[in-house]
């Protein structure tokens, strides 16, 4: 609908430019509101972002909430009411249609973790043999996962350039592009100059590519699937009957230093959380261990 198209496309160029969000990030924003046009179009309602009602945006969630559950729900909601207060930002209208219009209530979704057992299991899989050329390369990706607590797109996007061995760290860009400083053992070091100056030196390497860290076959960068059917793939050769993905390594990072006595600051700047609040999920992940903690310093105990 050619009255939604500038709207939406201003919003797009908003969210890249001025808010900094990822391509990903992006996509999941305007799929929202694209949502809500296709009703406007399949229903014949001859309606512009500016004049759009809440009654007509409450009946295109009742419309579409049999098909969602509340967290969809929610994630919807708040991604149109995301996309009219920029509509009212910008001054194309006064208020907000979405301003009464109730998120579901939900529960918070404890992220699935492995244990250090768990995840040395997964790692001893990985076949190191010279006819596995990329076995080297797939050790280093998930003990820097675990190590380093990365996002699957920080992963892919790490530069060689971003590797400060002597000072124990690594630059990472993550969401926003934002970049903070990760420190990084002496193991996954290890493991990542083994893959760096025995096989990665070996391969042909696109242009535009040589500062790429993890490359595939074709000498490009990796993408977020390849990892995921990675790391799909060593849990079923290791026979781990757990559904995992490549965040399942960066909260099991965050759970263990938690269970090892880290502070929640310390651990928020590691991930990159903008919020205390965001990375305030883990205590609840272990409660014998939060009991522990009461057990161990409280001074009534």
């Amino acid at each position: 609908m050619k009255s939604w198209t500038k709207y939406i496309n201003d919003y797009q160029s908003y969210l890249k430019i001025e808010r900094g969000l990822s391509d990903n990030s992006v996509t999941n924003y305007l799929f929202d509101v694209k949502r809500l046009v296709a009703y406007i179009e399949e229903n014949e309602i001859d309606v512009s972002p500016k004049k759009i009602t809440e009654e007509t945006i409450q009946q295109f969630i009742y419309h579409i909430a049999e098909t969602l559950n509340p967290r969809s729900r929610a994630r919807l909601i708040s991604g149109l009411k995301s996309f009219f207060s920029y509509i009212v930002f910008e001054g194309y209208r006064e208020d907000n249609p979405l301003a009464l219009i109730e998120v579901p209530k939900i529960g918070r979704k404890l992220p699935d973790t492995l244990s250090t057992d768990e995840i040395d299991m997964l790692i001893g899989s990985i076949d190191l043999s010279a006819k596995n050329k990329q076995g080297h390369r797939n050790k280093a990706i998930l003990e820097t996962l675990y190590s380093c607590g990365l996002r699957v797109s920080e992963l892919t996007e790490l530069k060689i350039s971003d590797l400060f061995f002597d000072e124990g760290f690594i630059k990472v860009t993550g969401k926003g592009n934002k970049q903070r400083f990760v420190p990084i053992d002496n193991l996954t070091q290890k493991y990542i100059t083994i893959y760096k100056d025995e096989v990665r030196v070996l391969q042909p390497i696109q242009k535009g590519y040589e500062d790429t860290l993890f490359l595939n076959r074709r000498g490009k960068s990796l993408t977020r699937a390849m990892i995921f059917t990675i790391i799909k793939n060593l849990a079923k050769q290791a026979e781990l009957n757990k559904t995992i993905s490549p965040h399942t390594f960066r909260h099991s990072f965050a759970t263990h230093l938690l269970e090892n006595g880290a502070d929640l600051r310390s651990i928020q700047l590691m991930l990159g959380h903008e919020s205390i609040t965001t990375t305030e999920i883990y205590m609840h992940m272990d409660r014998k261990f939060l009991k522990n903690i009461i057990d161990n310093y409280h001074p009534r105990r």
